[in-house]
This record gives C-alpha cells, sequence and structure tokens, in this order.
C-alpha cells in the first residue's frame, strides 16, 4: 500500500513540477473556494514538490490570495445574503461574533490549523470586518497553519498527543498573537 501511495504522489509532484509553481498555487487557491478539497494535502505536495521553502511561500501567498478571493465574492453577495438569510438566528449570531472580534483573535482564528477558514472567509465577507484588516489577519494568521499542514502534517489525533507538535503550534500561535497586536496598532 505504502508503495502504490508513493508511486501516486511521485506521478503528482512530476505532473505539477512540468506546470511549475503555477500547479501548486491554483490548487490551494481553487481549495479556498471549494472547501471540500484537501488543503493540507496541496500544502504538503507543494513542499515536496518545489521545497521547503519556497513550496510554502507559494501555499502561504495562494492560501491567503484565495481566502481573500472568498472574501471578496462573500462581500460582492452580502445584500443579496443579508435579505435572504437576515433571519437566520446562526448566521447572525456568527456574523455578530465576527464584528465584535478583536484583531488578535481574528489572527488566532485564522492560525488554528482546524478551524473552518471557508466559514471565517464567508462570515467576515458577509459582516462589517474592513477588507484591510482581514488581509493583514491572513497574513499572519496562515503563517502557522500552513507551517503545520506543511511540515507537521499529522493527523488530528497524533497532533494532540505529541508534545513537540504541541509546543510547535502553540510557540507559532504565541508569535502570531505578537506579531498581531503590534501589527493592529498600524491597522485600526
Amino acid at each position: 500500500m505504502e508503495t502504490i501511495i508513493n508511486q501516486i504522489i511521485d506521478v503528482i509532484t512530476k505532473y505539477m513540477g512540468q506546470f511549475g509553481f503555477i500547479s501548486g498555487f491554483l490548487l490551494i487557491i481553487i481549495e479556498s473556494i471549494i472547501p471540500v478539497l484537501p488543503l493540507a494535502v496541496f500544502i504538503a505536495l507543494n513542499i515536496f514538490t518545489f521545497g521547503s521553502v519556497f513550496g510554502f511561500i507559494i501555499s502561504w501567498l495562494a492560501t491567503v490570495i484565495g481566502c481573500m478571493l472568498s472574501f471578496y465574492i462573500c462581500r460582492k453577495l452580502k445584500n443579496k445574503y443579508e435579505k435572504k438569510y437576515q433571519s437566520n438566528k446562526s448566521i447572525l449570531k456568527f456574523k455578530k461574533y465576527l464584528n465584535k472580534i478583536s484583531y488578535s483573535n481574528l489572527v488566532l482564528l485564522l492560525a488554528l490549523p482546524f478551524t473552518p477558514a471557508f466559514a471565517i472567509n464567508i462570515g467576515a465577507g458577509l459582516s462589517d470586518i474592513d477588507s484591510k484588516r482581514f488581509f493583514s489577519a491572513l497574513l499572519i494568521g496562515k503563517i502557522p497553519m500552513v507551517y503545520f499542514w506543511g511540515f507537521i502534517g499529522k493527523t488530528l489525533l497524533e497532533s494532540i498527543t505529541d508534545p513537540y507538535t504541541i509546543a510547535q503550534i502553540v510557540i507559532m500561535l504565541i508569535l502570531a498573537y505578537l506579531v498581531s497586536k503590534v501589527v493592529n496598532k498600524f491597522v485600526k
């Protein structure tokens, strides 16, 4: 079974390598719009195909761009959704939560590897969050998330039982939080 998986990975990485970084970039952008696709797999493939540094940068930039695309699509459709779902209590509650969320908490929410980014993108697009604040929060928050899926990339059960993995994520989250506190002074 392991041989078959390795052969599949080899075929995919050769295919991706033929098209250059654009293939890995587009896969992640498409995943941001179609959330059923496996982001963790695409990030791991980018790092495997293009190397640790370049694969990370491709994955991080594509994730940020894809999230902003989802955000802007929802922002453009905001009036239509508000009329249609104005009586839906769970959507109104989520929107109210996002309108009140602090910048640092938004960064942390975006940084957590198991947070449904698509829901946050939609909620932020439908909320009154300033697009510049959301963009800067994405720039900071997606670093730990991409790092997690690219370099740690374990299952949830393995991740929460491995102290080294937990320590890495906690350090990355603390760093993201501290950076967000500094950046918050400039994006108000």
